[in-house]
């Protein structure tokens, strides 16, 4: 009888674990034309229950992302878009027209930001609304998947795009880690310190960092860093509160917060 309480206590934490892992892709950069004004990133999470996507780009222009999808041409794939007040769930219905909204919007924006010109929103649904325009997330998510994506620069009227502005990528989801994932093992874990820090930050298992990139709270990044021995430097931060993304070499992402004072 112990063993099987046991083993059901087992089965129980790994099973709570599973439910509570986040799947990443991670920032993915998309157009970046000529300084930090004009780039665009995107960045999707899946959880068991819900996904959220990221977008960033210069609040004076739309951006669109497209799931499972290789082109414009790919007619009925499901397309989220942005222009600036709405975040809009559409499909494909051939090139060099606009994407037709959908007669049911799944999407609800929980942050919608503009910091120095660049616009940080985060719009999240259920992974499997019912719709049948609407890609379904599996869980754990689909890797690698295609997206694909367009923009029309300095302008928020949706419409055919132009020349040079959509493409397509793979992104690949890799499992975030966190401390508090129970299963973390503590020779992976990244452990930032002192914190709150006001000139360097000391990084526990440094050696299994491959890069870092710093967020602000509203979702503005940074910069990217390489750490510096075991630290990184901070002194020219403002005070306030960061996120850092940190890539391990392994491939898995782990999520850590900074207060800069």
């Amino acid at each position: 009888m112990k063993l099987k309480i046991t083993l059901l206590l087992i089965g129980f934490f790994a099973f709570s674990n599973i439910k509570s892992q986040t799947y990443s892709t991670g920032t993915v950069s998309l157009f970046s034309n000529g300084g930090t004004d004009l780039t665009y990133s995107a960045k999707i999470d899946v959880t068991s229950t819900l996904v959220t996507v990221t977008l960033i780009g210069p609040s004076t222009s739309w951006l669109g992302l497209a799931f499972n999808a290789t082109g414009m041409s790919d007619a009925g794939r499901d397309v989220i878009l942005f222009d600036g007040t709405n975040f809009t769930d559409r499909n494909f219905t051939g090139s060099f027209t606009a994407p037709a909204t959908d007669a049911t919007q799944n999407w609800t924006v929980t942050s919608n930001t503009v910091v120095s010109g660049v616009r940080t929103v985060i719009g999240t649904r259920a992974l499997n609304t019912g719709d049948a325009n609407d890609y379904v997330f599996n869980f754990p998510p689909n890797s690698p998947l295609n997206i694909a994506y367009a923009r029309r620069l300095g302008s928020l009227t949706v419409g055919y795009h132009g020349a040079d502005s959509c493409g397509t990528t793979a992104v690949s989801f890799n499992t975030v880690l966190g401390v508090n994932d129970v299963n973390a093992s503590e020779s992976k874990k990244t452990v930032l310190y002192p914190n709150p820090a006001k000139e360097t930050v000391s990084i526990k298992n440094v050696d299994k960092i491959k890069s870092i990139d710093i967020y602000e709270s509203a979702g503005r990044k940074v910069r990217s860093v390489k750490p510096e021995g075991e630290s990184i430097n901070v002194r020219d931060l403002k005070p306030g509160i960061y996120y850092l993304e940190i890539t391990l070499k392994d491939g898995n992402l782990s999520y850590e917060k900074l207060i800069k004072e």
